[in-house]
């Protein structure tokens, strides 16, 4: 016997019980009420609503007046089983305190809304439990692509397994499966290490993050290879690699590092360490550039305002995110074509943050 149906009582049907509607309650608006409401087709309010396809302005501003009035709310769950996947595109980021990863969403989001997509935006503290749970969310919710900053290979790797397009950013661990839009982080080291060598500096302490991402790696792998080509050797005690969980708390260690190995200049690894950098200077009452150089990664609007202004290497971060949402949606419109890794050239912004070493 079906469970949908029962068996009738031998003295006649057995009518089912409807409860009684709570007062006050009311049925979700449907697109059919919509579409009445604003004297239009349900196709042409579901068009509108969507904001995909041809509709006349002044027929499209009926139907979202329309459906403001009434309350409607697209049923993204039903939209979802129906095209078997839904309009949602994850990312994920490692710290959302950070501004360098809201500059980023804020390129991915600026693609995916002209492109008629959702972003749904998670931090994983650079936690790969955290980042997989965020990608078994992500497939639960049918999304049918994910931008991440990936902490591991496991996370992109699972969702690519699974048919989810997945674009890394700003850092590669999955470089065979996914697409990714990354920073030539050698060359932006490089050319601040460099520098910094010609204005005489030999003692150039790097402070960096201690991970094997590519973005980390690549920025001392340049701090190194400029000192190669100047022939000036790397001195170990100079190079400073802390915890990524522990880069807001740094300033204890790099003060130490000035007052123990006393170096002429710093440079540093991204753009949290160079707050908690030039915090110190100002602690150990240092002046910038006489008693040290100090040269940041990524730039910031403070990082201008300061007196001296802070010399970086500049990120196009808005750009990356613009370009890996780019790259999800060629991927999810084309997903037979080559697999593409782009990448971006930082640049060098002098300020008066770096000079010659005191003599």
């Amino acid at each position: 016997m079906d469970s949908t149906e029962s068996e009738a009582p031998a003295h006649g049907p057995r009518r089912a019980r409807v409860a009684p509607e709570e007062p006050g309650a009311r049925h979700p608006v449907t697109l059919a009420e919509v579409a009445r409401e604003a004297g239009t087709s349900a196709s042409t309010a579901s068009r509108a609503l969507r904001g995909q396809g041809y509709v006349a302005e002044d027929v499209r501003e009926r139907l979202l007046a329309a459906a403001d009035r009434l309350g409607y709310v697209p049923n993204a769950s039903a939209q979802s089983l129906k095209q078997r996947r839904s309009r949602v595109i994850g990312v994920v980021v490692s710290e959302l305190a950070n501004q360098f990863y809201a500059r980023l969403a804020a390129g991915v989001e600026q693609e995916l809304r002209a492109a008629g997509y959702q972003m749904l935006l998670v931090s994983d503290n650079s936690e790969e439990g955290a980042e997989m749970a965020a990608a078994r969310t992500f497939l639960a919710l049918r999304s049918p692509g994910v931008i991440m900053t990936a902490v591991g290979p496991k996370a992109p790797e699972f969702l690519n397994a699974r048919g989810v397009v997945v674009v890394e950013v700003d850092r590669q661990q999955a470089p065979e499966s996914c697409d990714a839009v990354v920073l030539d982080n050698v060359t932006g080291a490089h050319d601040a290490t460099t520098h910094l060598l010609g204005l005489g500096h030999r003692r150039i302490a790097f402070i960096g993050v201690d991970t094997d991402w590519t973005s980390d790696a690549g920025r001392l792998a340049g701090y190194r290879l400029a000192h190669v080509e100047a022939g000036a050797p790397v001195d170990e005690s100079l190079t400073l690699l802390l915890d990524p969980r522990a880069t807001g708390s740094a300033r204890g260690a790099i003060a130490s590092l000035l007052e123990q190995a006393r170096p002429t200049a710093m440079f540093t690894g991204n753009n949290i360490l160079a707050v908690q950098a030039w915090q110190v200077v100002r602690d150990l009452e240092l002046r910038l550039p006489t008693d040290i150089s100090l040269v940041g990664f990524d730039d910031l609007a403070w990082m201008e305002m300061v007196t001296p202004g802070i010399t970086v290497v500049s990120q196009p971060t808005h750009e990356l995110g613009r370009q890996a949402a780019l790259l999800c949606l060629r991927r999810l419109a084309q997903p037979s074509t080559e697999r593409r890794v782009q990448l971006m050239r930082p640049q060098l912004v002098v300020r008066g943050s770096t000079g010659p070493p005191r003599s």
